[in-house]
């Protein structure tokens, strides 16, 4: 019997917060889904596994039994994954770099060029993560290093280094009545339509609708996008406002969209990230050194953290 580890890994999120709500938005997936994932697993094992209830979801005799089990499956799974392409990368001479949502763009030319210095045989392979890839490669074994916004999901299982924070400023339509002000408050944003990721992405999505800070029932949902381009349309034709890093702001110059500083919300933090694998090769850990002391070094908007 072959099984797809995603439904492995949606089971134990689901038997670990005994909640699919809560397991959905652990993992980016729309609740419906997950739950007929969950379903499918326990047809092709001819078990069931959760005891579902309003109170939630509680496991099975059964369902221990895998619970039990399943970690260290998935775990040597992706040592063996993450391994092999990290094998691969290094006898073609490959640094494997991931970025999302222009964590640290402006530092990575230079970054490189540092690198390179001592390391010029090597070619650093840039991953642009998407919205719905928080991680940029990492879960996959498909980078060695990231710089990623914080927080995301299983930040546990990697090394973590914050390097700074930028302030989250709010994308408006330029005919909105607040663009034109120099200072909103936070408040002042929390009955706007918001243009939001897809549902699949979760607590990402509801982090850049402010609702970190703010009650959940208070969001109201404008608009979908799942890209750069989508979202700035969507904003541009008024169908509603969105969060994003200041430094997001600066470079997606947009014909119908201002983009205005919010006081009363915490701002957006940026990290270093990366794998055990690579905590013990001496050519990564160089390239985390060149990315550290360069953005160290310069600053940012915000402020360095560590």
């Amino acid at each position: 019997m072959d099984i797809d580890t995603r439904l492995l890994r949606y089971f134990l999120a689901v038997a670990d917060t005994e909640s699919p709500q809560r397991a959905a938005q652990r993992l980016h997936v729309a609740q419906p889904a997950l739950a007929t994932q969950i379903k499918q697993l326990e047809q092709l094992l001819g078990v069931e596994l959760f005891i579902r209830s309003r109170a939630g979801w509680t496991l099975t005799a059964a369902g221990k039994v895998l619970a039990a089990q399943v970690p260290t499956l998935l775990a040597n799974w992706d040592r063996i994954l993450r391994d092999t392409k990290s094998d691969a990368s290094r006898a073609s001479r490959m640094l494997r770099l991931g970025c999302v949502n222009s964590a640290a763009d402006g530092y990575i030319p230079e970054i490189i060029q540092v690198f390179h210095r001592l390391h010029p045989d090597w070619q650093v392979d840039v991953h642009q993560g998407g919205w719905t890839e928080p991680t940029a490669g990492l879960d996959e074994g498909d980078v060695d290093v990231a710089l990623l916004r914080l927080p995301f999901p299983g930040m546990g299982d990697y090394h973590v280094r914050e390097m700074f924070t930028e302030p989250r400023w709010i994308a408006l339509p330029e005919d909105h009545p607040l663009a034109g002000r120099d200072d909103i408050a936070f408040r002042e944003l929390w009955d706007e339509p918001y243009v939001a990721s897809p549902a699949e992405t979760g607590w990402w999505r509801d982090y850049w609708m402010g609702l970190d800070s703010r009650p959940a029932d208070t969001a109201i949902i404008g608009a979908m996008a799942r890209n750069t381009e989508e979202w700035l349309r969507a904003i541009a034709a008024g169908y509603g406002v969105s969060f994003t890093p200041v430094s997001t702001a600066r470079v997606n110059a947009h014909p119908g969209v201002v983009f205005r500083p919010v006081q009363g919300i915490g701002p957006t933090r940026v990290a270093l990230v990366w794998p055990d694998a690579s905590e013990a090769d001496p050519v990564v850990r160089y390239f985390i050194r060149c990315c550290t002391d360069i953005i160290g070094h310069q600053g940012t908007d915000g402020r360095r953290t560590s």
